[in-house]
């Protein structure tokens, strides 16, 4: 466990607090805040994909 990706933990909090977003703006019924944050949360979530498969590759 002493080996840390910490881009890939960064990444993690990062999606946890999107999610976290989206249920903020839910609970004050905003629209626009729900579509950012689930917008944050795809962009987030796929550069991490992303990232992840750039990792395999290389090793």
């Amino acid at each position: 466990m002493s080996n840390i990706k910490w881009p890939f933990l960064f990444l993690a909090i990062a999606a946890v607090a999107c999610m976290g977003g989206v249920g903020i703006a839910i609970s004050y019924r905003s629209i626009i805040g729900t579509v950012i944050s689930l917008i944050a949360f795809i962009a987030v979530m796929g550069f991490g994909f992303t990232l992840k498969r750039k990792y395999r590759n290389e090793n």
